[in-house]
């Protein structure tokens, strides 16, 4: 059964002495099976974009996160802890083939509220280019 909830996503990007952070705040659904928790939220865009659809699956094992993209450029990146996964990631001007090292995954949520973090380090041609950090904060409505 899917919950309606608020979703509040923290991303951290770095590279070196270099520091990024975006929010968002929106709403979603939240779906949880018997391996894993299925957060669908829609991403706004500058008009006249269309908003991507975003489906970020968490298996409760805490080994993997998937998060698919769709819309007018679509991606798929698999995070797995202490694994590098080549993803194919679709921009207006082409895809990109990314590596995409999982360091860790973290779940907290107690089926009312809580949250997920993971870091995974994303390298294109085997250079590193960001590690990063995302935090999803949840509560079911």
């Amino acid at each position: 059964m899917n919950k309606n909830t608020l979703i509040k996503i923290t991303g951290t990007q770095r590279l070196g002495s270099d520091s990024d952070k975006i929010e968002m705040t929106t709403v979603g659904t939240l779906e949880e099976t018997e391996n894993e928790y299925i957060l669908k939220y829609k991403e706004e865009n500058e008009p006249p974009l269309m908003p991507n659809e975003v489906k970020l699956s968490i298996t409760k094992d805490e080994n993997k996160v998937e998060m698919l993209r769709s819309g007018r450029v679509g991606s798929l990146l698999i995070i797995e802890r202490s694994k590098r996964n080549l993803c194919n990631y679709a921009t207006e001007f082409g895809d990109i083939l990314m590596g995409i090292y999982g360091r860790d995954i973290e779940n907290t949520f107690d089926g009312e509220k809580g949250c997920f973090t993971f870091g995974y380090d994303i390298d294109v041609n085997g250079a590193l280019t960001s590690q990063n950090e995302v935090k999803v904060e949840l509560k079911i409505n």
